[in-house]
């Protein structure tokens, strides 16, 4: 299910990532969940959701690493 706000993100998102990263991972997924409606695009056997959630989680990652300190940040 497509996300309208940051505020619906999972938990497991919203207090780990800052706003932007958010901002990403939410677009992602959308695109993700929208591009990937046909089971046949999909690898294996993961369902949508799963599949949107590792291309939401790969798009936060190509602009943010997680740091030291266990918290997210922008890449320069």
């Amino acid at each position: 299910m497509p996300y309208k706000t940051k505020s619906d993100l999972p938990e497991s998102v919203k207090h780990v990532l800052p706003s932007h990263a958010q901002d990403i991972y939410k677009e992602a997924f959308n695109s993700a969940w929208d591009q990937y409606k046909d089971k046949d695009d999909r690898r294996d056997d993961a369902s949508r959701e799963e599949t949107a959630h590792k291309v939401a989680w790969a798009a936060v990652k190509h602009e943010y690493a997680k740091g030291d300190d266990d918290k997210w940040h922008k890449k320069s």
